[in-house]
């Protein structure tokens, strides 16, 4: 296979990944979603007030979404326009991103949206492309940010 048609493969290897990620995530297939990720993982959502960066385990990841969508009705992330540079076994990659919760409330105001970028690091690991690295960059959030206790 020639070098740019194997880049072009890894690329979207990678896309579908992240997209993975999102959707597992929301269809709370907490399985699944570990296995998006290598098995330590800088993770970094500093951005919403989540502390410094730390190493984490994809369980870990998996387990604190789980716990914290819980409460939700409904989650949909939409992601797109991607960048994505391929390095041998091991990419960047960048997209835009929006998450949506929902959970009907006696406020009306069932939902809050938040809207930034997400940076990934990802490893090639037996064929397979994991998300060593993952950093949201909120811009902004919308809605009601107070929903689980609404």
């Amino acid at each position: 296979m020639s070098e740019e048609l194997e880049t072009l493969l890894d690329r979207v290897q990678i896309i579908e990944t992240i997209n993975k990620l999102f959707i597992d995530t929301d269809n709370r297939d907490w399985p699944r979603v570990r296995r998006c990720f290598t098995a330590d993982v800088l993770f970094d959502m500093s951005s919403l007030g989540g502390g410094e960066p730390r190493r984490l385990s994809p369980d870990r990841i998996a387990a604190a979404w789980e716990a914290g969508l819980k409460p939700l009705k409904a989650i949909h992330h939409q992601a797109g326009n991607y960048l994505v540079n391929v390095k041998g076994s091991q990419a960047e990659a960048f997209c835009y991103g929006i998450a949506s919760h929902n959970l009907p409330n006696r406020t009306n105001i069932n939902t809050r949206t938040f809207v930034g970028s997400y940076d990934f690091e990802l490893v090639k690991d037996g064929g397979i492309w994991k998300i060593a690295m993952f950093k949201f960059n909120l811009k902004y959030i919308d809605g009601n940010p107070n929903l689980e206790s609404s």
